[in-house]
């Protein structure tokens, strides 16, 4: 499994911290925009991660886990920038998670996923966000993420950005638009997508080259 590093992000969206890609072997056959919409498979991003995926740039998961550790205390970190976790037909690889959330210790590392939400999924989802590394669900609606937020998991959702995005969901949780879309304030200084136990789904409007498609997914 490559994973690239980098260090310190240029990225305006993410601001100065570590951030990582993963290889797109990664990324779950579950996940809606797999073969479109996902904003990772255009303009420069896409050509990094397709180096990635065919070895030429990167580490193993040992040289992620090594570098994760070496953070200093209470760093906030992005894992995957494009990619998910590793998985085996599905099913995340627990030993691989494990190994990251040790090396999380003491760390603010966030992500997200797209994995199903499966018994054998949310229990390692729940254990890493139990332990300090924080997994948000990824979803393409306000109801599934209710649905994640009612398994006890930080959610995300993707949101038409040609509508007014609703105050709150079905539920009742609060709906807040991520600020960089909004304002500019950065992950390195927001940090809400690295807060496990926030009580709000965090909003992404559709954005870049397949917004269009995104738009048309998530209706």
């Amino acid at each position: 499994m490559r994973v690239h590093i980098t260090r310190k992000s240029s990225n305006k969206k993410t601001g100065p911290i570590p951030v990582t890609t993963t290889e797109s072997s990664s990324c779950p056959p579950s996940c809606p925009f797999i073969n479109a919409g996902c904003y990772a498979k255009s303009g420069p991003l896409a050509l990094h991660w397709r180096k990635v995926s065919s070895g030429e740039r990167g580490t193993d998961w040992q040289g992620l886990c090594d570098f994760v550790q070496s953070l200093p205390d209470q760093q906030l970190w992005r894992h995957n920038q494009a990619g998910d976790l590793p998985h085996l037909a599905g099913l995340i690889d627990y030993a691989k998670l494990a190994h990251l959330v040790v090396a999380n210790t003491g760390k603010r590392g966030f992500t997200y996923t797209h994995h199903t939400l499966s018994a054998h999924n949310v229990s390692i989802l729940s254990r890493s966000n139990r332990q300090g590394f924080t997994v948000n669900v990824s979803t393409e609606s306000l109801d599934r993420a209710d649905d994640a937020m009612a398994m006890g998991l930080p959610a995300v959702t993707v949101v038409r950005n040609d509508t007014p995005v609703p105050e709150r969901t079905p539920a009742g949780n609060l709906v807040v638009v991520c600020p960089a879309q909004t304002r500019e304030v950065s992950c390195s200084e927001c940090g809400l997508c690295s807060q496990a136990k926030r009580t709000c789904v965090v909003a992404f409007m559709a954005h870049g080259n397949a917004k269009r498609t995104v738009n048309e997914i998530v209706s």
